[in-house]
């Protein structure tokens, strides 16, 4: 009885003392910011949702459009932490993953358990423009996938990204940076890693994953780190461009898309085979116009997973191509159109048909990319197969 009253007092103190109150950073620039008693460290913290609901329906040349289906879900919800430790050289970032697509993929390799952590990362400036970074992160892929799920044009990813990103992963990267002349800055960036895919707790089926990466941006940096992401908010006053390329191998690869993708099984355990990645992608901005365009191509050693005796698995890893192009204008008013093409052609050996998409986006910036409103309307067509009409809206909110 004299906790329950005790519990009372303190909880009717707190509601009319305004000393309860939490002053906090305005909308979009986190929840809380702390900074150290002795200005040692500093811990941002944030919180994001997307809620997505999504309309499609199957088009056959006698039947018009029809099986019509509806979803609706939490798309993404996330937990983010970012600061420095001990010294502003000495930086790191933290986020969690509590959607259900998040922290999906449980396997005997992740112990079996949710996958709630997305990256865990330090990143230390140890010398001039050289930065370390340990522990798990997003690889210098391609440039679609290192934008931020929140920083994005469209509603989602392009399926370029869903067959062929190499996703997050864990080991250390080395990231350097410097200028040929006083504006044409040159960005290098190398990746060892456990070539698994993200929170894998145990073994190393294969060999690991090898990552290199160069950007060149001419025209000097992009206004508010631009160049990785997707719409010109900030209008840049002069044109900037970023082009870069991406080759990335992993060794004895046991999955169907380098560390994406399933596991191929075979009677010994897995089969193994290297798996090559390589991608060429830029970035375009200027006075609230932008354009991103991306070409994929991955290949294998051998990319038909086979057992001891050579008769095959049924698994095949996914060698191809794809190509990515988007364009959009963003108004003054913060509205925004863009459009979307997007080809698969995988090789004949996957089976897979080849699949070419069409989006038309719109999209209501409220507080830039914090709060957003975005929409899209895709026809994807697929060769000698059943096409498909895709409508999204999807809101955006990030603390």
């Amino acid at each position: 009885m004299k906790l329950r009253f005790l519990t009372l007092v303190l909880v009717i103190f707190f509601c009319n003392s305004s000393y309860a109150q939490v002053k906090a950073p305005e909308f979009g620039k986190g929840l809380l910011n702390i900074v150290g008693k002795d200005s040692t460290w500093t811990m941002k913290f944030a919180l994001r949702m997307q809620f997505l609901g999504m309309a499609t329906w199957d088009e056959t040349p006698n039947d018009g459009f029809t099986n019509p289906e509806q979803n609706f879900l939490v798309r993404r919800s996330r937990l983010k932490f970012d600061g420095f430790v001990h010294s502003p050289k000495l930086k790191y970032k933290f986020e969690l993953g509590l959607s259900n697509r998040d922290i999906s993929g449980g396997s005997e390799f992740t112990s079996n358990a949710p996958r709630y952590i997305l990256d865990a990362v330090a990143m230390w400036n140890f010398y001039e423009n050289f930065e370390l970074w340990v522990g798990q992160t997003k690889l210098p892929g391609n440039i679609e996938r290192v934008i931020s799920s929140g920083n994005l044009q469209q509603v989602d990813r392009s399926l370029v990204n869903s067959r062929f990103n190499i996703d997050r992963d864990m080991g250390i990267q080395i990231r350097h940076h410097f200028y040929l002349t006083d504006t044409f800055l040159v960005r290098e960036k190398f990746a060892l890693s456990q070539g698994e895919g993200r929170n894998v707790t145990s073994g190393n089926l294969g060999g690991h994953q090898y990552t290199t990466r160069i950007e060149l941006l001419p025209f000097g940096k992009f206004k508010s780190k631009g160049d990785y992401k997707a719409v010109d908010l900030v209008r840049e006053e002069t044109p900037k461009l970023m082009l870069a390329a991406t080759y990335d191998t992993n060794q004895n690869a046991v999955k169907t898309r380098s560390n994406m993708g399933s596991y191929m099984v075979n009677d010994l355990g897995f089969y193994e085979t290297t798996i090559n990645t390589t991608f060429v992608d830029a970035m375009f901005k200027y006075n609230g116009f932008s354009f991103m365009g991306e070409y994929a191509h991955r290949d294998a050693k051998d990319p038909v997973a086979k057992n001891s005796d050579g008769t095959e698995t049924g698994d095949i890893v996914l060698v191809g191509n794809g190509i990515n192009l988007q364009s959009g204008y963003l108004f003054k008013n913060n509205w925004e159109i863009s459009g979307r093409y997007t080809n698969i052609d995988l090789d004949d050996i996957t089976n897979r048909a080849m699949e070419t998409q069409y989006t038309l986006g719109v999209s209501k910036y409220l507080v830039g990319h914090k709060l957003k409103v975005q929409s899209d309307l895709s026809y994807l067509s697929i060769e000698n197969g059943t096409d498909e009409l895709m409508f999204r809206l999807q809101m955006e909110i990030h603390f």
